[in-house]
């Protein structure tokens, strides 16, 4: 395997690594712990006031997902805009070099968080009007 090839893909695997390998990791423990307390509840025993609390105020925090949604959405379409405004007033050649590929990625991902922003408050509003 030619080397332009192979030095990339081992860099954004080793990415991937470290990024994803803590977030399963992390909903492994909760996923353990909340299959724990379920055990625990379904023998009949005192569950510890306050790590059910503890337990609670993790899945209050995920319910706030639609407001980060919206704001990584923002940011990272105002850093798409800002930069393409950077490269179009250096007058650099625009498509010379793939300059636009990275700003059409940024800003589709920008656009993505829109989308799931506006996913996520429908979905607040339907569970807040059962």
């Amino acid at each position: 395997m030619d080397s332009s090839v192979l030095v990339p893909l081992v860099f954004f695997t080793f990415l991937g690594a470290v990024i994803i390998g803590p977030i399963m990791l992390k909903e492994r423990t909760k996923r353990s712990a909340h299959h724990l307390l379920s055990q625990a509840m379904a023998r009949g025993e005192a569950l510890d006031p306050t790590l059910v609390e503890k337990l609670s105020e993790q899945m209050v925090s995920e319910g706030d997902r639609a407001r980060s949604s919206l704001g990584k959405g923002v940011i990272l379409l105002a850093l798409g805009a800002g930069v393409t405004g950077a490269v179009i007033a250096c007058e650099a050649p625009p498509f010379e070099g793939g300059m636009f590929a990275p700003l059409i990625i940024l800003g589709s991902v920008g656009f993505a968080f829109l989308a799931l922003a506006i996913v996520d408050y429908g979905a607040q509003k339907r569970r807040l009007a059962a």
